[in-house]
């Protein structure tokens, strides 16, 4: 079955730290490009970063400097460190694949992240 399956979120005080997994199973990740999303309560989903199959990323201006993600060619795992954590970061985070140029075809089942005191 052909599925991404993400680990890690959860509760965490401003300017903490967590780290988000997106494990593909079922096929290999090494020709994708990964996306993060997330989407908070009454708003829009956003991408706030993303790695390409070759490892280049980009991140939105607001987490900049803040978010990293990385793959792991050999664990078939994409990852995004969140550091100094706000609370306008909390949302639901998921992971999305996209072949080079496509769209996101597969979806993570998605993570909560809370960022509060």
């Amino acid at each position: 079955q052909v599925k991404l399956v993400q680990s890690g979120g959860g509760l965490v005080q401003p300017g903490g730290s967590l780290r988000l997994s997106c494990a593909a199973s079922g096929f290999e990740l090494d020709h994708y490009a990964i996306g993060w999303h997330r989407q908070a309560p009454g708003k829009e989903r956003e991408e706030v970063a993303c790695i390409g199959s070759d490892g280049t990323t980009n991140y939105t201006d607001f987490v900049k400097g803040r978010f990293t993600t990385s793959r792991d060619y050999a664990a078939n795992t994409v990852y995004l460190q969140m550091s100094s954590l706000k609370d306008e970061d909390t949302a639901l985070y998921r992971c999305a694949a996209a072949r080079a140029g496509g769209p996101y075809n597969y979806w993570g089942q998605g993570t909560q992240v809370t960022v509060s005191s």
